[in-house]
């Protein structure tokens, strides 16, 4: 079942960031989060929603957008992300969570959603691809993580 995420959830959502944190580089966050961390970030923006993917209480993977930038000529703009615990990959939760994500983002009047690719990541950009997105560009060692330099590809979905 896919629901708005809520504050009780931070402890699981934190629990699979972690894992993407220490242990990869599709985020360029070094340093584990916190429960309380992962609240303030659900509370920052009322209008972009949280999502989380639950089974048997058990929560798998989550997504989410961000603004942008802060300048309000950009404020139908978003950056998108979804992440999901790593026993649970491949069987179409994150594909569920992106479907649902862009829905409200569209309902919500959001007319672009781009995603931030670091590579190379294959998988990544075969997901985003299968739901639309077209790249739009790259940027060339741009993160700093495990002692190298990693680019970031961007790709866009008009909605």
């Amino acid at each position: 079942m896919i629901r708005k995420a809520r504050a009780s959830d931070a402890r699981s959502i934190a629990s699979i960031y972690n894992q993407y944190i220490l242990n990869s580089t599709v985020t360029f966050e070094e340093k584990k989060v916190d429960s309380k961390t992962i609240v303030n970030r659900i509370r920052t923006n009322k209008k972009l929603k949280w999502w989380i993917f639950e089974r048997d209480d058990i929560l798998m993977g989550y997504a989410y957008s961000t603004k942008w930038k802060t300048r309000s000529a950009y404020r139908f703009t978003v950056e998108s992300s979804v992440y999901v615990a790593q026993k649970y990959q491949h069987k179409g939760i994150g594909k569920a969570l992106y479907i649902n994500l862009i829905k409200s983002l569209k309902d919500d009047g959001f007319r672009r959603i781009l995603a931030g690719i670091s590579l190379p990541n294959n998988n990544s950009v075969i997901f985003h691809e299968k739901l639309g997105f077209k790249k739009v560009g790259q940027l060339e060692a741009v993160g700093y993580k495990f002692n190298r330099w990693i680019d970031v590809g961007y790709w866009e979905l008009k909605i």
